[in-house]
């Protein structure tokens, strides 16, 4: 992913925990799950959902090869979140 894309994710702050929620809704995940597998707390995942907090620059690069991970179809969710401002 470019570096503009990733400044995006922390530029657009409002937009994070809803690109974070339809990532994982996408991926078939609870929070809880989806927690695990970045290595953080539930509570976490459901404060950046919520907008109560941001994640880290570690956080974000492993939800980055998240998204890189998923296939062209499910890609449109990143055209919704991360566009150049």
């Amino acid at each position: 992913m470019s570096d503009e894309k990733k400044n995006a994710y922390v530029m657009r702050q409002p937009e994070i925990g809803k690109l974070i929620r339809e990532l994982r809704q996408l991926m078939g995940l609870t929070q809880e799950e989806f927690a695990a597998s970045l290595g953080v707390a539930y509570p976490t995942v459901s404060r950046w959902e919520n907008g109560h907090a941001t994640p880290s620059p570690m956080a974000v690069k492993l939800i980055d090869q998240k998204l890189n991970a998923m296939d062209e179809r499910d890609r449109v969710l990143l055209s919704k979140y991360c566009q150049s401002e």
